[in-house]
């Protein structure tokens, strides 16, 4: 008789990011919504971040998306998010010049490398109300 195989985790997930910045800089907060290959949720998380600009909310994101993906053991990302500037400066369309984003940018990069795939593409922001939806709640949670 063999003993019970325990649950795999999720090996595959399809993850929409998100930054709310309330000012930029302003009041900001994260979003990250985890889906699996069936489109079924795994796991929505938000981060209220303090006062910075939205493209550090967006990084943040990400970052906070990595960090999810790793804990719940996930190995395969496509990842999606309504930010241009992001998506461009971790796909080498755009270089990221600007000092604050540098370390985020490498942390990101590093962070990329313990996965088997990562894809990053940008999506309209009507196909990432979800996240945006959790970012606000972290940020009206954050504000209280």
């Amino acid at each position: 008789m063999n003993p019970p195989q325990a649950k795999k985790p999720n090996r595959h997930a399809k993850v929409y990011i998100d930054g709310a910045s309330r000012g930029n800089p302003g009041r900001a907060a994260a979003g990250v919504v985890f889906y699996d290959q069936q489109g079924t949720l795994i796991e929505e998380v938000g981060r209220y971040l303090g006062e910075t600009t939205n493209n550090v909310a967006e990084y943040q994101g990400l970052l906070l998306a990595l960090q999810r993906a790793q804990a719940l053991g996930i190995r395969s990302l496509e990842i999606f998010s309504d930010s241009q500037l992001l998506t461009k400066q971790l796909n080498g369309h755009y270089q990221v010049k600007s000092p604050h984003l540098l370390p985020l940018y490498r942390q990101v990069k590093q962070l990329m490398q313990a996965f088997e795939y990562v894809t990053i593409r940008y999506v309209p922001r009507t196909a990432n109300q979800r996240a945006d939806r959790v970012a606000n709640r972290a940020l009206e949670e954050g504000l209280k």
